[in-house]
């Protein structure tokens, strides 16, 4: 019965305030030891490129349109190249025909003009060196009148690139791109094809043959 009542009195009693309760580990560093203690994974290996993967269809369009940019190119500049060029000849062609517009605008009239110059060179060769001599002071004072208006004339005319020329004073070979052979004749002391006298003189304009002079050409054969 005692036995009983002790074991009784024993549940229905609290627990006692001195027992000890359970640890509880500390928040901080040496919690989480027991993972920083385990060994790190190993890092996953990367996965291996394809060494022969074919191109995928996006880089072959690609290729495709640089290749065709590169021909459009290609034309054009060859396309501006030619225009460069053309335009070059046409200004260079446009000079031409300036200067030569300006060089020869008096051609039509210089033509005109040099049948004036040929009637005082015909009034000057009239007047002999006999006559010329003889003590006539007004024949005298017209042939240097004639002659002086000639030989202004002629500087004149020269000015504007108009010239005369006679090949038979300096012996001149016969040139058909100059000279009209009028005739031809044996002269011994003379070698062939040789202007030894001049019907008519020639006249240049600017480098440019305006008249052809006329002439005796040598033919000893």
């Amino acid at each position: 019965m005692l036995h009983r009542t002790l074991l009784r009195a024993a549940h229905r009693a609290p627990p006692s305030r001195w027992l000890p309760r359970p640890a509880i580990c500390p928040a901080g560093p040496f919690a989480l030891r027991g993972y920083a203690d385990a060994a790190p994974a190993p890092p996953a290996e990367p996965a291996e490129k394809p060494s022969d993967a074919a191109p995928a269809p996006a880089d072959a369009d690609t290729a495709a349109q640089l290749a065709q940019k590169d021909a459009e190119i290609i034309a054009l500049k060859d396309k501006y190249l030619r225009s460069v060029a053309d335009f070059r000849n046409l200004q260079e062609r446009t000079a031409r025909e300036t200067r030569a517009a300006k060089d020869f605008a008096i051609q039509r009239f210089a033509r005109d003009l040099v049948e004036s110059v040929d009637n005082l060179d015909r009034a000057l060769g009239t007047v002999t060196t006999e006559k010329l001599a003889a003590a006539n002071a007004d024949l005298l004072a017209l042939h240097d009148g004639i002659k002086m208006t000639d030989t202004v004339l002629h500087n004149t005319l020269k000015k504007h690139g108009l010239e005369r020329f006679d090949p038979s004073e300096t012996g001149a070979k016969f040139d058909p791109n100059v000279h009209e052979a009028v005739f031809q004749a044996p002269q011994p002391e003379k070698e062939d094809g040789t202007c030894f006298h001049t019907q008519q003189k020639g006249f240049t304009l600017n480098g440019r043959v305006l008249r052809p002079a006329k002439v005796g050409v040598v033919k000893n054969a």
